[in-house]
C-alpha cells in the first residue's frame, strides 16, 4: 500500500475569500500519514520513499465557487444506513449557514434523479425542508441501485448549471461518481464532484470507519440479548443471530465483542468447517446446556449450493447462511436424537432503517460539513474520509481499489476468538 496515490484533483486556482468568519482553517500542507508504524515509515524513507499522506480536510481561507451563483445537488444511492439523512441535513445546513449558497436541489430515488429517462422531480432542500430530519430513519431523497447513463447525468447537471454534486452511497455509488466526475472533466465542465462513503459493513477501503457502523453494533445488541435469553430458557437452547456484512464482518466481530455472551462467530473473512463447528457445538451443549451463535451474512457462501445472478448494483447474490446453518444444525441433532431448541433471528432490516446513534449522528454532522468545505475548495473526485481519528481527502480511485476486510491473523480477530472460546480448529 505505500505506493498508492493520495493526491486529490482539483478544479483550480482557489482565489475567493471564504466567508466563513470564527473558525479554524485547514492549512494546505496539513496531512494525515496512512502508516502509523514507526518502522514502516522509516523503511520508506531509508529506501527514498515519501510516506503516503492523506490531505486534511476542512475549511479553506480562500474557496474556488462564489456562493453567490452557485447551485448544488444531493444523490443518495444503494442501500439503507442509519446516518442518511443526517448527512443529507448536515450538507444543507453548511451551505445555507456556511457559506451562503441558497439553492440545492435533491435528486431522488438514487441516480435514476439524474436520469432523463425516469423524470424524478428534483427536490428543493432547504434548512426549513430538512429541519427534523437527523432523527429519522432512511433517506427523504429515497433510493435505488444500478447505473444509469453516465453522459444523460452529466447532461442533468449541466442544464441545471450545478456546480457542485454530492453522493451519499458505497462502492458502486463512489464508481458512478467517479464515473461523473470524469466526463465532466471531459466536457471541460467544472463540476466537483464530492462523495460520502455510506456502508453499513464498514468495508471501504482507507477508511477507518463508515457512517452507520457504530449504529448497527449498538441495535444489534438488543437481538442478541434475545437470543441468548432464549438459549438459555431451554433445555439444549440454541441462539442464531444473523447480521449484515457481505464481505467484510466487521458488525460481526464487533457485535460479539459488545456481547461477551457469544459463544460462535463466523465471519465471511475466515472460512470455517460445518463438520468441526457442529462437534463443537454439540460438546458446548454438553457442557453448558446453551449456545449463542452469530454469523455475518456472507459466511460460509462456500459450503452453500452456488446461487447464480446478481442484483441491480451488480452484486453477486448470496445464498442465506442463517438459514442454511438453522435447517444443518436441527438435521445434525435431528440424526443424533438430540432434541435442540433453536431460535433464529435476522434483525438485519430492522437494524439498517434505524435512525442513527448520538456517536454517528456527530460523526455524519462532520461527514457533511467537511464535504461541502471540500466541494467549496474545489476539489472533485473525491470522498470524505476519516483515518486516524481525523477527516481527510481521499481520491475516489483508492477508495475504491479494494474492500477492507477483517484479516485472519489480526489483532482484532484474535479478540475475538479470545472473547468467544471457539476453537481456532473450525477455521
Amino acid at each position: 500500500m505505500s505506493e498508492f496515490n493520495c493526491e486529490v484533483s482539483s478544479l483550480g486556482e482557489c482565489r475567493i475569500t471564504s466567508p466563513i468568519t470564527g473558525i479554524q482553517f485547514v492549512n494546505e500542507d496539513e496531512h494525515v500519514l496512512y502508516h502509523s508504524d514507526l518502522n514502516e515509515i522509516e523503511s520508506l524513507l531509508a529506501e527514498g520513499r515519501k510516506p503516503p499522506l492523506f490531505e486534511m480536510a476542512g475549511p479553506r481561507e480562500k474557496i474556488f465557487f462564489d456562493p453567490s451563483k452557485l447551485k448544488c445537488g444531493i444523490v443518495t444511492c444503494g442501500g439503507l444506513c442509519p446516518g442518511i439523512n443526517d448527512v443529507i441535513r448536515a450538507i444543507i445546513m453548511s451551505l445555507f449557514y456556511h457559506y451562503g449558497v441558497k439553492t440545492v436541489f435533491g435528486f431522488r430515488y438514487g441516480y435514476e434523479g439524474l436520469s432523463s429517462k425516469y423524470r424524478h422531480t428534483p427536490m428543493e432542500l432547504t434548512p426549513d425542508v430538512v429541519n427534523g430530519i437527523h432523527q429519522m430513519g432512511g433517506t427523504i431523497l429515497a433510493s435505488s441501485r444500478g447505473p444509469q447513463d453516465i453522459a444523460d447525468m452529466v447532461d442533468t447537471l449541466e442544464r441545471m448549471n450545478i456546480g457542485i454534486l454530492f453522493t451519499i452511497g458505497g462502492d458502486g455509488t463512489l464508481r458512478g461518481a467517479q464515473a461523473i466526475a470524469d466526463e465532466a472533466k471531459r466536457r471541460g465542465l467544472k463540476i466537483a464532484v464530492i462523495g460520502v462513503p455510506k456502508t453499513i459493513d464498514n468495508d471501504i477501503s482507507c477508511i477507518q470507519q463508515s457512517f452507520g457502523f457504530d449504529t448497527a453494533v449498538t441495535e444489534s445488541r438488543p437481538s442478541l440479548y434475545a437470543a441468548h435469553t432464549e438459549a438459555v430458557g431451554a433445555r439444549n437452547g440454541i441462539g442464531l443471530v444473523k447480521l449484515m456484512g457481505r464481505e467484510s464482518g466487521f458488525i460481526a466481530a464487533f457485535a460479539t465483542l459488545a456481547d461477551s455472551e457469544v459463544n460462535f462467530c463466523m465471519i465471511p473473512e475466515v472460512r470455517f468447517t460445518l463438520e468441526v463447528f457442529l462437534k463443537d457445538l454439540r460438546e458446548r451443549l454438553e457442557r453448558r446446556g446453551h449456545a449463542l451463535i452469530l454469523v455475518g451474512e456472507g459466511a460460509g457462501q462456500d459450503l452453500m449450493e452456488k446461487i447464480h445472478g446478481r442484483d441491480a448494483s451488480g452484486n453477486i447474490r448470496f445464498g442465506d447462511i442463517g438459514i442454511f446453518l438453522r435447517d444443518q444444525i436441527n438435521a445434525y441433532f435431528g440424526k443424533a436424537g438430540i432434541e435442540v431448541n433453536l431460535k433464529y433471528i435476522d434483525p438485519s432490516y430492522t437494524i439498517r432503517s434505524m435512525p442513527a446513534n448520538a456517536r454517528d449522528s456527530a460523526f455524519c454532522l462532520l461527514l457533511g460539513h467537511n464535504a461541502v468545505h471540500a466541494g467549496m475548495a474545489g476539489r472533485t473526485d473525491m470522498v470524505i474520509g476519516f483515518w486516524k481519528n481525523e477527516f481527510t481527502h481521499l481520491p475516489i480511485s483508492l477508495a475504491v481499489s479494494r474492500r477492507k476486510k477483517i484479516e485472519p491473523n489480526s489483532r482484532l480477530w484474535s479478540n475475538v476468538l479470545a472473547c468467544t472460546g471457539q476453537p481456532r480448529e473450525m477455521f
